[in-house]
């Protein structure tokens, strides 16, 4: 079968939670169901999965502000990665953006994540000199 590109449907919420256990992207203080109906709340058409034979084998969630595009939660089962799917999804996400309006897109990468900066360069992110900084204005956990 071949891949498929989609927005995200609620009951994809388990298996798209243990993909995102399964590649590492989930955090203590970060609830992914509290992320994920959140996200349904504000332009759902900027989350989206990538299907295979019935299962989820990737996601990746964007957001605009008006301002500047942002993309999350980009991961692909380990088994399933360096076959392009990665690759589907944020140029996807990224077309989603540019329909919007979006000239610009960022990300943020752990610093131990030198697998996914590499992948990034390769799709033309370049690394800015910004710092980022954060608050937490509502606990999950």
């Amino acid at each position: 079968m071949q891949l498929q590109i989609r927005q995200f449907h609620p009951d994809d919420t388990e298996q798209i939670i243990a993909l995102w256990q399964a590649c590492g992207l989930t955090r203590p203080w970060n609830d992914p169901y509290k992320d994920i109906d959140r996200k349904l709340q504000q332009a759902p058409e900027l989350f989206m999965v990538a299907q295979q034979d019935g299962q989820l084998v990737g996601s990746v969630m964007a957001g605009y502000d008006g301002h500047r595009g942002w993309i999350y939660y980009l991961c692909v089962v380990p088994q399933y990665q360096s076959q392009g799917i990665g690759k589907r999804l944020v140029l996807q996400a990224e077309q989603r953006l540019r329909a919007k309006g979006c000239p610009k897109v960022q990300l943020m990468i752990r610093q131990d994540n030198s697998t996914v900066q590499s992948f990034y360069q390769t799709m033309g992110y370049e690394p800015a000199e910004v710092l980022v900084l954060g608050k937490r204005l509502i606990e999950d956990a």
